[in-house]
C-alpha cells in the first residue's frame, strides 16, 4: 500500500489510531502517511448533529480571517505536530499533514480521493458518547468509503 490516511484529532480514538498504524505497518511502511486533522466547532462537536452542512459552510466562512480561525488554525497544528512526532519517533518517513475544516466524515471521504490513499485508519469514538458501538463519524466514513477502513480502539 503506497498512501494510508490518519484520521486524528486530540482523542484517545486518535491515540488507538496511530498505534494500531505502528502494529499493521511493523515490518513494511507505506511510502506517505497523510495526518488529515478536520477543524471542528464547538468543544464536543456538539454543533456537527445540530447543524446543516449548509450551516457549517457559512461558518466557515463567517470565521475566515478572524481570531477565531486563527485559534482553530493552532490547534489543528499542534494536534498534527503531536502526532507526526510520534510516528517520526517510531521510525516512521514521509508523513504529509492536512488540515481541512467541514464535516468530518465527508472531508475525511474527499481528502481519501484527493490524495489517492488506500486504506484508512481512524478512532471508534470521538467527542460524541451518545453512540453505542462506533462513534456516528467512523461509522460514516466505515459506510461510505471505497477504499478500506481500519477502526481503531
Amino acid at each position: 500500500m503506497k498512501k494510508v490516511l490518519l484520521a486524528v484529532d486530540e482523542t484517545k480514538g486518535s491515540k488507538a489510531a496511530l498505534k494500531t498504524f505502528l502494529d499493521l505497518f511493523s515490518c513494511m511502511r507505506p511510502d506517505t502517511v497523510i495526518l488529515l486533522n478536520v477543524q471542528q466547532f464547538g468543544g464536543k462537536s456538539v454543533l456537527h448533529d445540530r447543524i446543516s452542512d449548509t450551516d457549517i459552510s457559512v461558518l466557515l466562512e463567517v470565521v475566515k480571517g478572524t481570531e477565531i480561525q486563527e485559534l482553530l488554525d493552532k490547534k489543528s497544528k499542534d494536534i498534527l505536530e503531536s502526532c507526526k512526532k510520534f510516528l517520526e519517533d517510531n521510525g516512521v518517513k514521509g508523513i504529509k499533514t492536512v488540515i481541512k475544516a467541514g464535516h468530518p466524515a465527508e472531508e475525511i471521504l474527499k481528502t481519501v480521493k484527493e490524495e489517492g490513499a488506500g486504506m484508512i485508519i481512524m478512532g471508534s469514538k470521538g467527542k460524541r458518547m451518545h453512540t453505542v458501538l462506533l462513534g456516528s463519524i467512523s461509522r460514516e466514513v466505515v459506510n461510505s468509503s471505497e477504499v478500506p477502513v481500519l477502526i481503531a480502539r
